[in-house]
């Protein structure tokens, strides 16, 4: 971050506080407190009224408030994520007060970023409660959601399951989707001439091309991963949870919940998953709380599940 937008940043997180110790900008802006002296006092000659207290801190006078500031390409595209995200990792009772602040945040944005946010939130599609990209997840999908926007040809190194080779492949990204524990890359594959789902974390190699494409006028995500998902092999399972684990239970389904029976102090329930190792460890997050009636080698997985659990810990618990 140079200097200028440092500044800028350094008056924004001041009007979003009562009262900063020099300490405090030091840490968050990873300079010497005695940079950050530099820059109130810098601050303060560009005309910025700040009132510094000797063992208290800095604050800005009251009332005063930068005019509203434009986000960087980078920065509305987290937003637009972000917008998805906030939906499954808050309570219901912050659900409307966020989606509020995001619209607020959302209006202050110049037209080609609404624009650019629509399109990415179409290009977005989130099944069940979502974990936070991070790491590699994190890194990759920022250019995704770039290309996405822009329109761009990705080419990219990429694993499959069954393969004992990376293949290289370019494509034309679509959309960007989280099911099964895992988030994938919707795209046309130039190589195989089709729409193909690429899980994020095989991706071994990507580079944004200058090439442009055309969207492809018949192509809506969320249509196209109702058919696709509609051909995979879905797993009915039957669960019992408890009464006291219900909410969290409905709220980390990727799957919604069907032919629910009140049984033994709780609900006996049908859900349909794609994936059986990742259900047994997520039961298995319940601890007694939850049991499976069936498949029989969901059952298995479970038992196997808590046996390595045990053996982890074995010293403490024999």
């Amino acid at each position: 971050m140079n200097r200028t937008d440092r500044l800028v940043a350094m008056v924004m997180f001041l009007q979003g506080r009562r009262v900063v110790r020099a300490e405090e900008l030091a840490a968050h802006f990873e300079i010497s407190v005695r940079t950050v002296y530099r820059d109130l006092g810098a601050l303060a000659e560009a005309g910025v009224p700040l009132i510094g207290e000797a063992g208290v801190g800095y604050t800005l006078v009251k009332g005063y408030h930068l005019p509203p500031v434009m986000f960087t390409a980078d920065e509305a595209m987290a937003l637009a994520v972000g917008e998805n995200l906030v939906k499954q990792f808050t309570d219901r009772s912050l659900a409307a007060p966020m989606a509020l602040a995001l619209l607020k945040i959302r209006s202050v944005l110049p037209r080609e970023r609404q624009d650019d946010l629509d399109r990415l939130a179409r290009s977005t599609a989130i099944e069940g409660r979502a974990r936070l990209p991070s790491g590699l997840d994190q890194k990759i999908l920022l250019p995704i959601q770039q290309a996405i926007v822009a329109r761009r040809l990705l080419r990219m190194t990429y694993r499959a399951r069954a393969a004992a080779e990376d293949t290289q492949r370019e494509v034309e990204p679509l959309g960007v989707t989280y099911y099964g524990d895992a988030w994938y890359l919707v795209a046309w594959c130039r190589l195989r001439q089709a729409y193909r789902h690429f899980k994020v974390e095989r991706l071994r190699a990507l580079e944004v091309l200058t090439e442009r494409f055309e969207m492809r006028p018949d192509f809506s995500l969320s249509d196209h991963l109702a058919s696709s998902m509609s051909h995979e092999d879905k797993i009915p399972v039957r669960l019992w949870f408890s009464e006291d684990v219900l909410e969290r239970a409905r709220r980390e389904s990727y799957t919604p919940f069907v032919d629910e029976q009140p049984v033994r102090d709780g609900l006996e329930l049908t859900l349909h998953t794609y994936s059986l190792a990742w259900l047994a460890r997520w039961v298995l997050s319940f601890g007694e709380r939850a049991e499976v009636i069936d498949p029989p080698e969901l059952k298995q997985m479970v038992i196997e599940e808590a046996q390595r659990v045990l053996e982890k810990y074995g010293a403490v618990v024999s």
